[in-house]
Parts: structure tokens; C-alpha cells; sequence
């Protein structure tokens, strides 16, 4: 018997659910909808596709559809760019499962944590797979956390927002950013569905904290590019950091996330306070004050 694409299954009944039927244009009828979204029928209309094709897809049966049908399949289901992606990549997976795999540990060059440094003024820092913390400068340990002294294991954002009191105190908007990591953590794993280390930190995550079962439950996926965090900072108080993502070259795995604020706000001047304070030298216990 035919092992079933269950992570497609599930992904295409949660996208149908959210769907508006309103935005779809279909044609109204008089039948009562007992779900949200839209009926596998009107998906199948709106894609251009038979109702049986459809269905056999959201049964989890093992068929890849062509680029075109993809691209059809994601307007009806109104993905963004993520989530068109996320369908690709749980269609590529329906080949021959594969043994979970561990891959070689991410590290960072050199030069980058050169250039984490020349950024002395702004917090950057630069994310690997599954969004682990692999570098970070001052300015971003004064900003979020001091993640290079933490234990390895323990060097992971979606770890840290979500388990973390201290991570849950810092954002304004925990929630937003926390089910963002979430389901930027769902991407990853539909493009690289045999990742060990993955699979152990959404086994860890879902053990530890009901929001993360939850949300990832409903399956839905995010990239982050850019974009804001609102921030209540022990030091500083409150300011919106903004911030900007750069895939490094060479090393796609990577991505450097630097912060910053609009200049002459008052979040660019609590960027500015935190900067002296972050640059200062710590005192000396062995000063004699007197």
C-alpha cells in the first residue's frame, strides 16, 4: 500500500478552511456551508482541475502535479509567496521517504563576525537552519539576549521566544513575533522534511509550550524578510525596532537580521541610549570608590 503525503493532506485542508469564499467570485447557491472556507469542489473549479484530482491531493495520494497546476492550486487557496513555496516543497517530498538525517553543524566565518562587529552600532545578527542563533553582535545581546553565553543547545530564536519568560516579557508583541517563528519553522521543515535536529526541536517545542501546539496545528507558514518588533526593554523602555534580513552568499542556510530605527524617532534614540550603555565598560569590582 501507498504511504500517504500527510503533511500535504493537512496543509491543503487547513488552507482550503481559511479561504474566504466572498474573495473566490464563485457563483452563490443556496446550499448551507457547515465549515469555514471553501467546499474541495469549488478549489477543483477555481484550479481548473477535477473534483477527483483534487480530492485524491487532499487525501495525501502520492501524485505531483504539474508547475502549472501548482501555481493554479495556489491562487485558489489564496497562498502567499510562503505558502506557494510550502506546497512546492510537500509535493517534491512525495517521493521515497527517507531516513531522518542529521546534517554537519553550521558555523560562521571569519569575515562575517568581522562584519557583525564593523556593525557595532546596530543590533545584527545572523540566523542559520531551523532558526538557530549562530553569531550575534553587542548591540544585539544588549537588545534581546546574551545568547552566546547560553549553552548551544539553547542558541535556537524559536526556543527562545517561546520557552523563555525573559523573551516573553521583552516583546510588546509576543504573540505575533512567537506564532512568526512558528511557522517560519514549519517552512523549513516542509522544504527539509528528514532534518533530525528539526524533528527534535518541533518534538521539544510541542512538549514544552501549548501555544506552539497549537499554532503549529493549524499549519500555516511564514518567511520572514523584514519587518518590526515592538520591544518593552528593561533598560531602555519601549521602541520599535525594525528590521531587515540578507541571504549571505554562498551560504543560503544563513541569513543576517540587522536592526534598526527611524532616525530622529523616539525609538532610534532608546537605540541610541542602549548603544551607550551596551558600549560602556563594565565597572571594576576592584576600583577603590572612596
Amino acid at each position: 500500500m501507498t504511504e500517504k503525503n500527510q503533511e500535504l493532506a493537512d496543509f491543503l485542508r487547513r488552507a482550503r478552511s481559511q479561504c474566504d469564499p466572498a474573495r473566490a467570485g464563485l457563483p452563490t447557491d443556496a446550499r448551507v456551508r457547515r465549515v469555514p472556507g471553501l467546499r474541495r469542489e469549488e478549489v477543483a473549479l477555481l484550479a481548473g482541475v477535477s473534483t477527483d484530482y483534487y480530492a485524491r491531493l487532499e487525501q495525501g495520494r502520492r501524485i505531483v502535479p504539474s508547475s502549472s497546476v501548482l501555481e493554479a492550486l495556489g491562487c485558489a487557496l489564496e497562498l502567499d509567496a510562503a505558502g506557494q513555496r510550502h506546497l512546492e516543497d510537500l509535493i517534491g517530498s512525495a517521493g521515497t521517504p527517507q531516513r531522518p538525517r542529521s546534517r554537519a553543524v553550521q558555523r560562521v566565518r571569519p569575515g562575517l563576525r568581522q562584519l557583525l562587529d564593523a556593525l557595532d552600532g546596530e543590533p545584527a545578527m545572523i540566523l542559520g537552519r531551523r532558526s538557530d542563533i549562530l553569531a550575534t553582535n553587542r548591540m544585539a545581546r544588549a537588545l534581546f539576549a546574551d545568547f552566546e553565553a547560553r549553552r548551544p543547545a539553547e542558541r535556537n530564536y524559536a526556543r527562545w521566544i517561546l520557552l523563555d519568560q525573559d523573551a516573553r516579557a521583552l516583546f510588546a508583541d509576543w504573540e505575533f513575533q512567537a506564532r512568526a517563528a512558528v511557522e517560519g519553522l514549519r517552512l523549513e521543515l516542509g522544504a527539509n522534511p528528514h532534518d533530525l535536529a528539526t524533528k527534535d526541536l518541533v518534538a521539544e517545542l510541542r512538549s514544552e509550550s501549548t501555544e506552539f501546539r497549537d499554532w503549529w496545528d493549524e499549519h500555516r507558514v511564514y518567511q520572514r524578510t523584514h519587518g518590526s518588533k515592538r520591544l518593552h526593554h528593561p533598560v531602555v523602555g519601549d521602541l520599535t525596532a525594525d528590521y531587515e534580513t540578507l541571504t549571505l552568499p554562498g551560504d543560503t542556510d544563513s541569513t543576517l537580521y540587522v536592526y534598526t530605527a527611524e532616525p530622529g524617532s523616539p525609538s532610534h534614540q532608546a537605540l541610541n541610549l542602549l548603544a551607550s550603555w551596551a558600549l560602556s565598560p563594565p565597572p571594576d569590582p576592584n576600583r577603590n570608590t572612596r
